[in-house]
């Protein structure tokens, strides 16, 4: 409701930032309506009855003078059931609607309902009247997809008696229960709204035990994130952050994707509506968007809502991770974020930090990852959920000492760093395994082995050596030529190849190599790694090694990878011919050998 009573008037216009005066029961981050336009925007500072203002819309035709309307509420977001499939601009206004009301073209003061107050849901109660309710409980439940089951909760900071339950359907705004405390019901409906800049409340955070699997084999194999964790993908241009992104989307094992493209390319956001209807989920074979909120607030959108997109993001991913559900939320990209508190900042005249960012950088961007983690939901049951937060960063030319890509990196626990020249060599993704890591990859160890095999850890290790040898063998070769080599290092050297080009690297475009199951990573890596002891026993009974680098097996390794997930039995097949090759070169070597020695 719009408070008439104290009308502030524009006394300044600079950009996205106006500042209005006569607004002295104006509070901090309170939504607006500037000018009779209604264009919606946020008091960010207060100075005596002066408030600054940053406009979520296009400013331009604003001037002194113009009225400022306070709503005397926190921007806030609307959850309930209608989330999933929605697209979203960058403070939750549904760009489908504003579509319909206005066309192409986003017209400035639409104000769209953010859920659909029309439609109809069917509300399955799981409680019943009598029942002691707290926080958290659930109390109802919506099918709100085929993948996902909305579940109506009690809001933070209303308790008591049920005396009220509604079955059957209903829209978001009417009464589904009613509950009593101390003489006062409360009436609940499943339409909830929640400030963004405020993080939903929880029992506590617990510490992350179980990897997001994501079906991307450099990651599930060498640098895992948590369920609950925190992870950054920095890269200079091209190298692959975006599509990254959309493969975690696509294929990662969250039950939820609330995925934000905060100021990037209108085309990526294109791509992704285009993508993911037609894209089916591996697991229950239905389209990866029923499971799907997208947030876009593309680059020739306001900047000012850049800022807003992450928190609307987080807001909506704590909300399902109260229902329980382990929740993927990916951030494309921060940079872009941080590029619009440096604008605001510069309009507000603050003293500018290192390169033009604020001060407070730092702590906007902890504040951002730090709502992510795996937490004990409220309520009487014990629930527990998840949101993984992923967040892309673009440094300008790829230098990774700029102050977002070092904040981030203080924040983070896992570093996929993406790297240029792999990039040019079309070796996507191009994480580069040697600057990259991940502190959960101990913490998995145990899951790992208990889910696939106690070999994975060893042999994790083994092929990480094998890459590390190959970058100090690689100067020596540059520096003297690969004669200088003993034929165990030029295997190295032939094992290392065959890892990166064979396991690796992975076609996101290709119909099978897209995803890889853990089952099937574990067998591609166990033929490498066997091919490589193999190899090494047949060279010290005297076998050639080019004839072992000849042998056709090695184009059985290498097809591995289009090896469809049902077919994983016949990589069995392949281990026994690594076997009977090499032993038959072996043989031979070992006849030259007595021949020679003779």
């Amino acid at each position: 409701m719009t408070n008439t009573d104290n009308v502030g008037r524009i006394i300044k216009v600079s950009g996205p930032l106006v500042v209005a005066e006569n607004m002295p029961d104006a509070k901090m981050y309170d939504v607006v309506r500037v000018s009779d336009k209604r264009l919606i925007g946020e008091i960010i500072e207060l100075r005596g009855d002066r408030a600054s203002i940053q406009v979520y819309e296009e400013t331009s035709g604003l001037g002194p003078g113009e009225p400022v309307y306070s709503t005397g509420q926190a921007l806030s977001v609307e959850l309930g059931p209608g989330l999933i499939e929605s697209i979203y601009d960058g403070i939750q206004r549904p760009l489908d609607v504003i579509w319909e009301m206005v066309g192409d073209r986003i017209a400035r003061g639409v104000e769209p309902e953010t859920l659909n107050r029309q439609k109809r849901w069917n509300f399955v109660p799981t409680a019943k009247a009598g029942d002691e309710v707290e926080p958290g409980d659930v109390i109802g439940t919506v099918q709100e997809t085929v993948l996902v089951v909305h579940k109506v909760m009690v809001p933070p900071g209303v308790s008591g008696k049920l005396v009220f339950l509604h079955s059957g359907e209903a829209t978001v705004v009417d009464t589904v229960a009613k509950v009593e405390k101390d003489g006062v019901i409360k009436e609940i409906q499943m339409l909830q709204k929640w400030p963004v800049r405020k993080g939903r409340p929880y029992k506590e955070k617990i510490s992350p035990d179980e990897p997001l699997l994501t079906g991307q084999r450099v990651l599930d194999m060498f640098f895992p994130v948590a369920k609950g964790g925190v992870a950054c993908i920095p890269g200079p241009f091209g190298s692959g952050k975006t599509v990254t992104q959309h493969q975690l989307a696509k294929w990662a094992d969250a039950e939820i994707i609330v995925y934000v493209g905060c100021g990037e390319r209108g085309n990526e956001m294109t791509d992704v509506l285009i993508e993911f209807p037609e894209l089916k989920d591996p697991k229950s074979g239905e389209a990866l968007v029923k499971r799907t909120v997208l947030i876009a607030n593309t680059s020739d959108m306001p900047v000012a809502a850049r800022e807003a997109s992450i928190y609307t993001g987080i807001t909506i991913a704590e909300y399902f991770r109260d229902m329980g559900y382990s929740v993927a939320m990916l951030a494309d990209s921060t940079s872009r974020w941080a590029e619009a508190l440096r604008e605001i900042s510069g309009r507000l005249e603050e003293m500018p930090g290192e390169e033009g960012y604020p001060a407070y950088l730092g702590s906007r961007l902890a504040e951002f990852y730090e709502r992510a983690g795996k937490v004990r939901c409220l309520g009487s049951e014990n629930r527990i959920g998840a949101v993984t937060a992923v967040g892309a960063v673009s440094p300008p030319g790829g230098d990774l000492s700029e102050p977002v890509s070092q904040n981030t990196l203080r924040i983070v626990k896992v570093f996929w760093g993406l790297d240029a020249p792999l990039a040019y060599r079309r070796h996507f993704p191009a994480i580069n395994w040697l600057t990259s890591y991940s502190l959960y990859t101990d913490t998995f160890d145990g899951f790992y082995r208990n889910r696939i095999s106690a070999e994975w850890v060893e042999m994790r290790g083994k092929a990480m050596r094998i890459l590390q040898e190959e970058a100090e063998l690689e100067e020596i070769v540059r520096l003297v030529g690969v004669e200088a080599l003993s034929t165990r290092e030029r295997l190295t050297l032939e094992t290392a190849k065959s890892i990166r080009e064979d396991f690796l690297h992975q076609n996101s475009f290709h119909e099978v190599d897209t995803y890889a199951s853990l089952e099937k990573q574990f067998m591609m890596m166990k033929l490498i790694m066997l091919f490589h002891h193999e190899c090494l026993r047949a060279l010290e009974r005297g076998a050639n090694l080019l004839e072992l680098l000849q042998l056709p097996v090695r184009d059985a390794i290498a097809r591995a990878r289009y090896l469809e997930e049902r077919k994983i039995a016949d990589l069995d097949q392949i281990a026994v011919a690594v076997k009977e090759q090499i032993a038959a070169a072996s043989a031979t070597g070992e006849e030259e050998l007595e021949w020679q020695t003779a």
